[in-house]
């Protein structure tokens, strides 16, 4: 008796189409599993006996073998339980629906014979619908993940009675639906606001540029002067998410397990702050079966990184790549994984070890050389590839002291959400979200200068002494400036303050 059952793996943020191939035979009876799974799979044989016994089911004694083709890729996780358990249902006839092709199965089984939660289930129900595939039965935990996939029936199960009640028609699994519409239109509240910190308008002016291009920023300051508030509260103000970009998001962090409980789609941009103590591979992602890390976890978001001289100097060069790229390529030897990185880098670091060096009402106790080995762990080529550098001065008395309200996120998210407007309606069909992805093809045609510009550029680049990258990062940050104006040629006034922001070019 051989039966063929439909399920899914997972390769990078992809599915792919795994069949579960059960054949029982006479013989001394054993359970064999083959096809290159991991531990997780090769355990599922005990899990998958004790749910069809305890679940009133017959468990055949006799020689069962399973295989999971493809054979030659690698299989993780519990998801191949329920597709196991209805192959060996489907073999022994006590299953005996006809359209089980039009079916696919996935669910770790609980030893009573419930269905749990997986990982991964909105990749996999994308390659279900690509396949053709017209069902696809899980968990029910999964099933608003699964739904805002259009044109595929969601059938969500809470243990294999109802799974083996469905596919025998004796009591059938309503499909699950949801408005996706709906997700979209909830607001977000945020516990903080930008109209909570005192002063720092040029501090909140950057931010607010770097929210409007996409623009990697780098904030400098002495210890207490606002950087960590502000860039917590740049969330506050960056633009809504569009569809393609909530599912794109929603599908790493269902692989890598962190979507949150009951969330169909994430449709807030994601904000990440991790440790300075993070590995690289924390950070860029991998492991023995790579997942995404901090970087791809923030993409279409913010990765913030606090104290960033503190950071292990080899952890901050792996992220060079994947600002350029805005993606993560991690080879192992049986396969390559790609994992998308478009993420908004926001840092903060003191000017020096004591913290002192720019505050003008305290003394630093630092020696040059220890100024040049602090900040020395920031190599020229990662600060080449962030777009903002500012300074971030010491909050005055009086601004602690006034009572005057400062501008609220929600009428600075109004003019980044227009700003972003005009950047997606000159980029489209190019698979350009914002000025900062530009390609230096793309940055001659639509950030042309005029004599004046030129010559105002030619002498900063002299005088800094900018690398080709820094000068295209200048008129990257020029191109957003003159879409807040929403002016169509980059004039004198955008390309000046977007030169400076470069502070630690004229520093260094």
């Amino acid at each position: 008796m051989l039966s063929k059952v439909k399920s899914f793996g997972l390769m990078g943020i992809d599915g792919y189409v795994v069949i579960v191939e059960t054949d029982i035979s006479n013989g001394i009876p054993s359970f064999d599993m083959v096809g290159l799974g991991d531990t997780a799979v090769k355990e599922s044989k005990e899990r998958v006996r004790a749910a069809i016994k305890n679940a009133g089911l017959e468990f055949p004694i006799r020689r069962i073998t399973v295989n999971l083709a493809p054979a030659d890729k690698k299989k993780e996780g519990s998801a191949f339980d329920l597709p196991i358990a209805i192959g060996i249902l489907v073999a022994t006839e006590q299953i005996s629906n006809r359209n089980i092709e039009s079916y696919a199965f996935m669910g770790e089984l609980s030893l009573d014979g419930e269905i749990k939660a997986v990982k991964g289930v909105l990749p996999m129900v994308i390659s279900a619908k690509q396949s053709g595939i017209e069902n696809i039965i899980l968990p029910l935990e999964n099933a608003d993940e699964a739904a805002v996939v259009n044109g595929i029936n969601v059938l969500p199960a809470k243990n294999i009675v109802d799974v083996v009640n469905h596919l025998n028609s004796v009591r059938r699994i309503d499909i699950h639906n949801i408005d996706i519409n709906a997700l979209f239109e909830t607001y977000i509240d945020y516990d903080v606001d930008f109209a909570d910190v005192k002063g720092q308008e040029n501090a909140k002016r950057a931010l607010e540029v770097a929210a409007s291009g996409g623009h990697n920023c780098l904030m400098l300051g002495s210890p207490g002067c606002g950087k960590t508030m502000i860039a917590k509260r740049l969330p506050t103000i960056l633009p809504s998410m569009t569809f393609d970009e909530a599912l794109e998001v929603t599908k790493i962090h269902s692989i890598a397990g962190t979507l949150a409980e009951k969330t169909s789609l994430v449709t807030q941009r994601p904000f990440r702050a991790p440790h300075h103590t993070i590995s690289n591979v924390s950070l860029i992602g991998g492991g023995k079966y790579p997942k995404p890390g901090e970087i791809s976890l923030a993409h279409f978001g913010v990765l913030f990184l606090d104290e960033l001289p503190e950071f292990d100097k080899d952890a901050l060069e792996v992220l060079r790549q994947p600002l350029e790229d805005g993606a993560v390529t991690i080879s192992r030897i049986n396969a390559t994984f790609t994992y998308p990185a478009r993420t908004t880098l926001i840092c903060a670091a003191n000017p020096c070890k004591c913290g002192n060096y720019l505050d003008e009402s305290k003394e630093c106790t630092c020696t040059t050389k220890q100024i040049q080995q602090y900040l020395g762990k920031l190599s020229g080529p990662l600060l080449d590839r962030i777009d903002i550098h500012i300074e971030v001065a010491s909050v005055k008395y009086k601004d602690l002291e006034s009572q005057e309200q400062g501008e609220k996120s929600s009428v600075i998210r109004e003019r980044v959400n227009r700003t972003r407007r005009i950047q997606q309606k000159r980029y489209e069909g190019l698979n350009i979200y914002s000025n900062a992805e530009l390609t230096p093809m793309l940055i001659k045609k639509y950030c042309k200068l005029d004599d004046k510009c030129k010559e105002i550029l030619k002498s900063a680049f002299d005088r800094l002494g900018l690398s080709a990258r820094a000068h295209n990062r200048i008129l990257k940050v020029a191109r957003t400036i003159a879409d807040m104006d929403e002016s169509e040629q980059i004039r004198q006034e955008h390309l000046l303050e977007a030169i400076q922001y470069r502070s630690l070019d004229r520093k260094m």
